[in-house]
């Protein structure tokens, strides 16, 4: 439970060190507005066009008798749409840092060299072209390891009780796992660490994770909320990552959290 805390506290951290920077806050909007605007024209085409889609995908129902073909394409409209929302929160991270690839890379140097004890930042050396490839590569590993975690939470949604209840719950803190991988691949990345090794890395501090993960993948069910807090996004999961890696943290606004625990 300590994690979850200390994890939700990165989160903050990040909003912080952002809102102390204005400049890099506001440059950094653009990527996620960008890939805000693109996604909600995707949901709403799906909430328009869904129906039609059903309708034709479920040719069988049209000799049912009223009401239950349109209480049974109703409600196949409604899971589509929430499986289309599910996985806009599942990828948007992913679709913004490759957007924004060159700026979240600076952010993050900004935030290593801010809190660094030496005032230096690990630096990938390598050209431009061959970090987004890897990004992008590794992007789309996470994207079908998500896409397979939200058809099976989409299969045990039609379970009586626990797809109404156990199951949404699973489903943000697997939304938040996600959305923490790609954030602190931004940091990670940039340090060598490959994607087998910061799943492993991640894996083995999940309550950390979920802490910070899990109440920003909530926070990006808000309209426009998710643009606005990506830059501070970066920012947290870079000091997280310091912290996975134990690298020693310093400066205000990057103390440890377990540090604060202690004084309070």
């Amino acid at each position: 439970m300590r994690d979850l805390g200390a994890g939700f506290r990165y989160l903050l951290k990040g909003q912080r060190w952002v809102a102390r920077h204005g400049k890099q806050y506001g440059f950094g909007l653009l990527p996620g507005l960008i890939t805000l605007v693109l996604y909600a024209a995707a949901l709403v085409a799906l909430a328009v066009w869904g129906e039609g889609f059903v309708a034709w995908a479920t040719p069988f129902a049209d000799d049912w008798s009223s009401p239950w073909s349109g209480l049974f394409r109703g409600f196949l409209t409604v899971v589509l749409f929430a499986l289309g929302l599910l996985l806009s929160v599942l990828t948007f991270t992913a679709m913004t840092l490759l957007v924004g690839q060159p700026f979240y890379e600076s952010l993050s140097e900004k935030v290593d060299r801010d809190v660094s004890p030496d005032g230096t930042a690990p630096e990938s050396n390598l050209p431009l072209w061959r970090e987004l490839w890897i990004s992008g590569r590794d992007s789309l590993r996470i994207v079908v390891r998500a896409l397979v975690w939200a058809v099976l939470l989409f299969a045990l949604g039609f379970v009586p009780v626990l797809g109404q209840t156990v199951v949404p719950v699973i489903g943000f803190f697997v939304t938040g796992f996600f959305l923490t991988e790609e954030l602190t691949a931004v940091a990670l990345q940039r340090r060598g660490v490959e994607l087998r090794e910061r799943l492993g890395l991640l894996r083995s501090r999940k309550t950390l994770v979920w802490g910070f993960g899990t109440p920003l993948g909530l926070a990006f069910l808000v309209p426009f909320v998710a643009g606005f807090l990506m830059p501070g996004a970066v920012a947290g999961a870079t000091l997280m990552a310091r912290d996975l890696l134990g690298e020693e943290t310093a400066g205000d606004g990057a103390e440890e959290p377990e540090a604060q625990d202690a004084r309070s």
